[in-house]
């Protein structure tokens, strides 16, 4: 998302947009991503700083680290940034830093849910889907 400095009016604005997960450069081999990421910000700037109030969401795909199922989980982010401008700048572009916050937002340890038992040590059985044999 680029931020045009000279289009946001004195009162500030709000913007919004859809970025695919793979212009932010966000799947990795354990997380993907099911459809855009949506982006709403909201702008004010005073005199050489911008400030922008963002609210992040999509809809993540993952394994669960404890019975190796595939899981979709949403994700929700408020972010606060804040940017000094010179006065040679005609744009901010806040990609980088969306990235690096979801980034920083991916689980450790996903799990599909709070309750989730596991693998049987023993078997491999899946525990959500029953008692094993062992």
């Amino acid at each position: 998302m680029k931020i045009g400095l000279s289009r946001i009016p004195f009162e500030g604005c709000r913007l919004e947009e859809e970025e695919s997960a793979a212009a932010l450069d966000l799947e990795t081999e354990e997380v993907k991503f099911r459809g855009p990421v949506k982006i709403r910000a909201d702008v004010s700037k005073i005199t050489n700083a911008l400030s922008v109030n963002l609210d992040v969401e999509a809809l993540m795909h993952t394994r669960c680290g404890r019975c190796l199922e595939e899981f979709d989980t949403p994700l929700r982010k408020r972010l606060s940034l804040n940017y000094s401008v010179g006065r040679q700048e005609r744009e901010i572009d806040l990609g980088p830093d969306i990235r690096e916050e979801i980034i920083l937002g991916y689980p450790i340890k996903p799990l599909c849910r709070a309750d989730c038992r596991g693998l049987c040590p023993e078997c491999g059985k899946n525990l959500n889907e029953g008692e094993c044999d062992c």
